[in-house]
């Protein structure tokens, strides 16, 4: 039996990399996208190295019709879609909010009207807790109203939550899943696979993993006088290996459902709350490497505190995360030193 199709857009990303070996690993066969414009092509070398495939990939932008109503007819008999091609920095959204409309929104909506087109019916949507922006309560569960958000960012997740919502009330062949990520970090635990950020990181974990390994002067931690007891931000952080695990019992679930059952989603967290200065004295832990951090002003977008009740997603998925930021803190660093020289 032929393996069935998933068509992965930002599949050259760090999340969506670690889901395409999970979806090959799985026996899907992932069809990756991605422009690299947030990306970086060393991402597909590792994904040939794990799976010993080379694996089927178009460079192209996704919120051009043309170039991905191409992509579908070739690739004929696409069972479901995985859209991971969204810009993702809380600050730089922060600074380039109309690059931040204009891609995360036009991806989607060209998606939406290429897959209508093409009978392809089944989408697992990549989001993210900035939607519920600063929650009411703590741990979030799928319940929480959306805030208003904090960054352009978190409300780009929220409209294009709002616009997966109104197809599947309007079309009743979609199936949608959005799962809301809380922190992803780490890498493959065969170190072949990471977070490789372009110019700058925008995430916590590769800031201390490229100070330990000196590739940066110092961390600067973003704010030391929130109401939390280290005065630092608190997190849900998650390994990428339990978050990829995720998307693939969302699209099981969605193939096996035979009609759209309404708009679903999930929150993926451990729930689990760390503080960044927590995280940062595990690192030093886990790896015995001094690191040279010092605290600095907050940072624009930013939400004081936030994890995850993940019960609807053990309940509803079948998935639960395996791994301890311990796990995830090993591996980026395993990861960061097999790329010192890149």
């Amino acid at each position: 039996m032929a393996s069935k199709k998933i068509l992965v857009t930002g599949g050259a990303g760090y999340i969506g990399a670690h889901t395409v070996v999970e979806l090959y690993a799985s026996g899907y066969l992932p069809v990756i996208i991605d422009n690299f414009s947030k990306s970086d092509r060393t991402l597909l070398q590792g994904i040939e190295k794990i799976t010993g495939k080379s694996l089927v990939f178009y460079e192209g932008d996704c919120a051009n019709k043309q170039f991905l109503k191409g992509v579908f007819q070739k690739e004929a008999k696409l069972e479901g879609v995985m859209h991971f091609a969204a810009y993702k920095s809380v600050g730089e959204s922060v600074e380039h909010p109309v690059m931040y409309y204009r891609n995360n929104l036009d991806s989607l909506l060209t998606l939406l009207e290429v897959m209508k087109e093409q009978h392809v019916n089944n989408l697992i949507f990549s989001s993210s807790c900035t939607v519920y922006g600063e929650p009411d309560s703590i741990p979030v569960d799928e319940q929480a109203p959306f805030k208003k958000a904090e960054s352009p960012y978190g409300a780009t997740k929220q409209m294009c939550e709002q616009i997966l919502e109104d197809a599947v009330k309007a079309d009743q062949n979609l199936k949608v899943i959005s799962l809301r990520y809380f922190n992803p970090i780490g890498a493959h635990p065969s170190a072949m696979l990471g977070e490789l950020p372009i110019d700058k990181p925008n995430n916590l974990v590769p800031y201390i993993t490229q100070t330990a390994a000196g590739v940066r002067k110092k961390l600067v931690i973003f704010g030391g006088d929130y109401a939390t007891p280290d005065g630092t931000c608190i997190r849900d952080f998650i390994h990428i290996a339990d978050l990829a695990a995720a998307h693939v019992k969302a699209i099981d679930k969605l193939l096996v459902e035979d009609k759209n059952k309404g708009y679903q989603y999930y929150n993926l967290g451990t729930g689990q709350g760390v503080s960044v200065l927590q995280l940062v004295k595990e690192f030093i832990e886990v790896t015995g490497v001094t690191l040279n951090y010092e605290i600095g002003p907050r940072r624009a977008g930013d939400v004081v505190k936030t994890y995850a009740n993940p019960a609807k997603a053990h309940a509803q998925l079948g998935w639960s995360s395996q791994y301890t930021t311990k796990d995830a803190l090993r591996d980026a660093w395993a990861w960061e030193k097999k790329n010192l020289n890149h």
